[in-house]
């Protein structure tokens, strides 16, 4: 896979410190320390020198450096090596190298589906696969017991609390 080219456009030195918000139009590097949010439009490089205390917000985000702050990226953050964040990300994908430091959490921009609707993609699946769900299962297992209880005399009541029981804890 090849390499995209980043075209960086703006640059804070090493040493340099900037007090305030920083905003880019396009792809910029920072080897120095920004104290305030930081906006670029493009792709945000982040040297092993760099320290970042705000928010950061990028189409992508490469930290070699530390942030202090949360990390939103559309496309894409790698956590380099030598990189401290201590935030949460927000980002499609990210790449966190072995001995990165990564305090916070991380939100992968994908909607989490709902207890109900997970509970129909399992009933959907096993109904397609031609295989019962747990609560068919259970429902067919109690069946049984109450038609070999009928058969030999016996009550049901022990059986329709169970079955009650566990089909109110599968749902």
């Amino acid at each position: 896979m090849k390499k995209q080219e980043i075209r960086i456009t703006t640059l804070i030195g090493k040493g340099a410190v900037l007090d305030g918000d920083f905003s880019a139009p396009d792809s910029a590097r920072i080897d120095g320390c920004v104290n305030g949010d930081v906006t670029v439009e493009g792709t945000l490089v982040l040297g092993t020198a760099a320290v970042i205390s705000g928010n950061i917000q990028a189409e992508a985000a490469i930290i070699g450096g530390e942030v202090n702050g949360n990390v939103t990226a559309q496309r894409k953050v790698e956590i380099t090596a030598t990189a401290r964040v201590i935030g949460d990300v927000n980002t499609e994908s990210i790449v966190i190298d072995e001995h990165a430091i990564f305090q916070g959490s991380c939100n992968m921009n994908q909607e989490v589906p709902d207890h109900q609707n997970r509970r129909k993609a399992v009933y959907r699946k096993a109904a397609r696969n031609g295989k019962r769900s747990a609560a068919a299962a259970v429902a067919a297992a109690l069946q049984e017991v109450r038609d070999e209880e009928e058969k030999e005399g016996m009550g049901t009541e022990t059986v329709d609390a169970v079955s009650a029981e566990s089909l109110s804890s599968e749902e």
